[in-house]
């Protein structure tokens, strides 16, 4: 691992990384990766030469966890020949960042890096204060900033980041700056705070930022929010419909999720907030997340026509490779359904959650400061063509098989459950696992997972449970059950009734169930419903002392088949998988295991592997098979039944 402090003075670099990390941990200034941080310092290369070093966080990198690593170290001296009067196209200036790195595998310098050299203080602290921008984004905002901070600030019309900004901050900062000028404000994009350390920086910005709160009490009901506003109920499978549209505009399946709270529900519920977010993003730079303006309502036709119609109006190109492209919302706000955020995995369906929920505050506050007013976010697209702002949906894992598509998986706790859920997980799915056991909650963690514990035999939890996925995520498109019992071993006539009852509930009955209920949700996966049952090898060879068990893997085995002729005419396809041996399970103790071996007189490996092929089948194998069944790989089978058992001569 590279050293970035290597030959600099590491004072600067700690406290550079202390500050940067306390910026980054209010949501308030910085979100998903946005702001960036610098300082100048003394470098000294393997020469012995002393050289100005600018440190300044590299693109991508989270203020609020960024350690040294996130840091790139630039030749100053170069970067300041960069500066205007010479003009640099915009991918001049990412190959000038590149040679100027004074370590080879530093990561990409910010775009803003030029700024940063430019402004003569030694820390410089960039944060999107959300405060700030409300009172940039009214009528009379640049007014207000000026009023407000008087000449303790440099105040900058908004350029996009990069040459242009460049160019206009050099010019304001020659004309209007002095020594006690504390930062420069780009009116809707942000504040820089200036100092002769990291730590004056700091201190500057929260004595502005303090500032703009007192405005904003004083003028705007500031934390006084009005009385709660409840919402109508909207049926799990009416957003499923309403996803499956998203997607066939979008061209893909994504992810949708639905906010309710009372921040959204007083929001949506007034006319005049919702025709203020029709006006544009709080900032151009949150365009790439969320689009330049939401759909206020549910008429995507008209939104995909108004979408193409901006593309056309401000001459976009249409050859960025951009998922800005298609011309479905990345937010939708509807007095019914509340706020819905769209993206193309969990993580973008977060970010825009979070970015327009500080959107809706700022236009709350703006409007009650005389009216929200955005900039033109046509003006922002050109950020589009910006190689640092592709990355940022490019490093998204949104070219996955399934990314955009929902799995529920029962059982998912453990054994074959969790690894079927892990490698959806790693497919790009979004999962929800259902199980007994309280760690499921915690199983994974990633936005794409939802764990809940219950019991699938209870209905009414079955049903509410269903609901809080499809809030979560928009819907379900494959379902996977794997949950179920194993009764301790007895004969027929040692048969108890009471664990026949409850073999056949928890095998078959909540299984019935769980179909039943699914079924209109699967109807609407945009990629088509997917179905696979972890049945058993005892539906084609059952074995002695295990009657309950058969007969509730035959029984649930022949309903997936009935569920695979009758589903078939919606696109559902319906495919079951038969493990045996599956070792690695809860069911097998170490005990267990060592005891059925010598049942054998083999060793444990020996009779982990008591199969023709000779192979030790495990929960990985039958996730496998299991995958396979929900991708492509079977796109034209339903009804199949497959084994996974090392090969059996009982069941060939």
């Amino acid at each position: 691992m590279r050293e970035v402090n290597e030959g600099t003075d590491p004072r600067a670099l700690d406290e550079l990384i202390a500050v940067s990390r306390e910026l980054g941990s209010d949501p308030t200034l910085v979100l998903h990766g946005g702001g960036n941080t610098s300082v100048k310092t003394s470098w000294q290369d393997v020469t012995g030469r002393d050289r100005e070093v600018l440190l300044v966080k590299g693109s991508g990198h989270d203020l609020a966890t960024i350690d040294a690593d996130g840091f790139a170290p630039l030749d100053l001296e170069r970067l300041r020949e960069l500066l205007p009067p010479v003009r640099l196209a915009d991918d001049q200036v990412r190959n000038e960042l590149r040679c100027a790195c004074l370590v080879a595998d530093a990561p990409d310098p910010s775009v803003e890096t030029l700024l940063h050299a430019l402004l003569p203080h030694s820390a410089v602290l960039h944060s999107h204060a959300d405060a700030i921008l409300t009172l940039t984004n009214t009528g009379d905002g640049e007014q207000r900033v000026r009023e407000l901070y008087g000449d303790r600030v440099v105040v900058v019309p908004y350029e996009m980041p990069g040459p242009d900004l460049v160019a206009a901050c050099q010019a304001r900062w020659n004309e209007a700056s002095h020594p006690g000028t504390e930062a420069l404000v780009v009116l809707n994009h942000g504040v820089f705070a200036v100092g002769s350390t990291p730590r004056q920086a700091i201190e500057r910005h929260r004595a502005l930022l303090a500032l703009t709160y007192d405005h904003l009490r004083e003028e705007a009901t500031l934390g006084t929010p009005p009385a709660a506003v409840a919402l109508p109920p909207i049926g799990p499978v009416e957003l499923c419909e309403f996803r499956s549209r998203l997607s066939e505009l979008a061209g893909r399946p994504v992810v949708v999720r639905r906010h309710t709270d009372d921040q959204v529900a007083r929001f949506v519920a007034d006319e005049g907030l919702l025709a203020a977010a029709g006006r544009g993003p709080l900032t151009p730079d949150h365009v790439t997340w969320i689009k330049p303006f939401p759909l206020l309502g549910r008429d995507l036709t008209a939104y995909a026509a108004a979408y193409r119609d901006y593309f056309a109006t401000h001459r976009i190109r249409r050859d960025t490779r951009s998922a800005m492209l298609d011309p479905a919302p990345r937010v939708v706000l509807d007095r019914a359904l509340g706020m819905l955020t769209v993206g193309r995995t969990a993580r973008e369906a977060t970010i825009a959650e979070d970015l327009y929920r500080h959107t809706m505050a700022a236009i709350t506050h703006a409007e009650q400061l005389g009216g929200y007013r955005a900039l033109d976010p046509g003006h922002a697209f050109d950020l589009e063509y910006w190689s640092y702002q592709l990355e940022k949906l490019d490093r998204a894992d949104a070219t996955a098989p399934l990314a955009g598509q929902v799995a529920l998986v029962t059982g998912a706790a453990s054994g074959i459950g969790r690894a079927c859920a892990e490698d959806l997980l790693d497919a790009g799915a979004c999962v929800v696992g259902w199980d007994l056991a309280e760690s499921i909650e915690t199983t994974f963690s990633t936005s794409a997972w939802l764990g809940r514990q219950m019991d699938v035999t209870d209905a009414a939890a079955v049903s509410t449970a269903l609901q809080e996925a499809v809030q979560r995520f928009g819907g379900v498109d494959i379902l996977v059950v794997a949950a179920g019992i194993f009764p301790p071993t007895a004969t027929i006539d040692e048969l108890d009734a009471a664990t026949w009852r409850r073999t056949m509930q928890v095998n078959v009955d909540a299984v019935a169930h769980l179909y039943t209920e699914a079924a209109p949700m699967l109807q609407h996966a945009p990629a088509g419903g997917r179905v696979v049952l972890v049945a058993s090898k005892n539906v084609l060879a059952p074995g002695p002392g295990a009657a309950a068990y058969s007969s509730s893997k035959a029984a649930v085995t022949q309903l997936s088949r009935v569920a695979a002729l009758e589903w078939a005419q919606h696109g559902i396809r319906v495919n079951m998988v038969h493990p045996d041996a599956v070792f690695d399970t809860g069911l097998w103790t170490p005990e267990l295991l060592a005891s059925r071996a010598e049942h054998y007189g083999l060793s444990v490996d020996d009779y982990k592997r008591r199969n023709l092929l000779r192979t030790e089948v495990t929960s990985r194998s039958v996730a496998r098979m299991v995958r396979a069944m929900v991708d492509e790989t079977f796109a034209c089978t339903t009804g199949a039944q497959v084994a996974v058992d090392g090969g059996n001569e009982r069941t060939l």
